[in-house]
């Protein structure tokens, strides 16, 4: 059973996706909440697989409600995905950076979003390669707090590599075709790459691996 936590502070917005995902098999809503600050709350109580988050909300922000949610033990098994209006604004590149696992459009056709809830608490950022490709030229080639690059040391060659094909939007299942290795093997380089960085989910090797310089923009500098 995938529990689901619905933070909005537009009361319909809660009803019509509580009402979407109550009838899917193997999906409960285990909460509601109008704000960041309650939603944190419900969070700590429920222990959520999902949190799905607005952005803009009184009391407390999506962005710092995410934060806390990433910053805390007992919630790391809680994926965040962020609700937005607006598309591709800088407040979605925020989130990323804050600990959300990706971002939907409040829009968004209703299997797509039981799609996405599935994906999400497997653990799989929801960052299509379009997506990606959007964030990097809007946002990421002009990161505020660029990583050190001593960060990439603490990875093998394979990991690099691989953790550059996660930025570029590649499946397991694409990267281990691009380099002629088993699925498993791939899942087991990006597990060890996540782990080694500290990173909750792929959503975060794709911030740290344009933010380290280890994978540029076209048009961009060359890595430092």
């Amino acid at each position: 059973m995938i529990r689901v936590l619905l933070v909005d502070d537009q009361a319909l917005i809660r009803a019509g996706f509580k009402a979407l995902l109550d009838a899917e098999d193997g999906v409960e809503v285990v909460g509601e909440a109008g704000d960041g600050s309650q939603g944190l709350a419900l969070a700590e109580r429920h222990l959520p697989d999902v949190a799905l988050v607005d952005i803009q909300m009184p009391v407390m922000d999506g962005i710092e409600a995410t934060r806390r949610i990433a910053a805390d033990p007992r919630l790391a098994a809680t994926r965040v995905v962020i609700l937005t209006n607006y598309g591709l604004d800088r407040y979605v590149f925020d989130a990323l950076r804050a600990g959300a696992s990706g971002f939907l459009l409040k829009d968004t056709d209703p299997a797509e979003l039981v799609q996405a809830i599935r994906v999400a608490a497997r653990g799989d950022a929801l960052l299509s390669p379009a997506v990606t490709r959007t964030l990097i030229s809007e946002y990421v080639s002009r990161p505020p707090d660029a990583l050190p690059t001593a960060a990439l040391e603490q990875l093998t060659n394979r990991e690099r590599e691989v953790v550059a094909l996660v930025a570029h939007g590649l499946t397991n299942e694409e990267i281990a075709a691009h380099m002629v290795i088993s699925p498993f093997t791939a899942k087991t380089h990006v597990s060890r790459a996540m782990t080694k960085l500290g990173a909750r989910d792929r959503a975060q090797l794709v911030v740290f691996a344009y933010e380290s310089g280890l994978v540029v923009p076209r048009g961009s500098a060359k890595p430092r």
